[in-house]
């Protein structure tokens, strides 16, 4: 395996790249996630800020505020969703697994914010779970 993973949005002027080892992978059911993918649930990957590094064209990422403490990133050439980074979780740069180009060095480790997951879809695994008042 190469020591960096590559995403790129759905017309590919957003491209990046990101050392590896990432740092998690995990399922977000929070009503901004939802919102802002129009989709269930988003599953992120964490991966160290100082190992992220935009490929392809610079100017096609635009960052949206989308809370007081973060941001989301995505092409504005496509619309693609694709990027998060919060002072909550400093240091750290949250790609959507479905934009990755090569298989991850990991699985996704659980759910989180399922307080206000969707009704309309049942999850089928075993995976730990944790609502909004359990993460820090």
């Amino acid at each position: 395996m190469s020591n960096t993973i590559s995403a790129s949005c759905f017309c590919g002027a957003l491209a990046v790249e990101c050392d590896l080892p990432s740092l998690w992978a995990g399922h977000c059911h929070c009503s901004q996630c939802q919102r802002y993918h129009g989709a269930a649930f988003v599953t992120w990957v964490g991966f160290d800020a100082d190992g992220f590094n935009v490929t392809g064209d610079a100017d096609a990422l635009t960052w949206f505020q989308s809370s007081a403490n973060g941001e989301r990133g995505f092409c504005n050439r496509c619309g693609t969703s694709m990027l998060f980074r919060s002072s909550q979780w400093p240091g750290e740069v949250h790609v959507c697994l479905a934009n990755l180009q090569e298989e991850l060095d990991r699985e996704p480790a659980g759910h989180v914010f399922t307080d206000t997951q969707v009704h309309w879809v049942t999850l089928g695994d075993n995976l730990p779970r944790k609502t909004s008042d359990q993460i820090g």
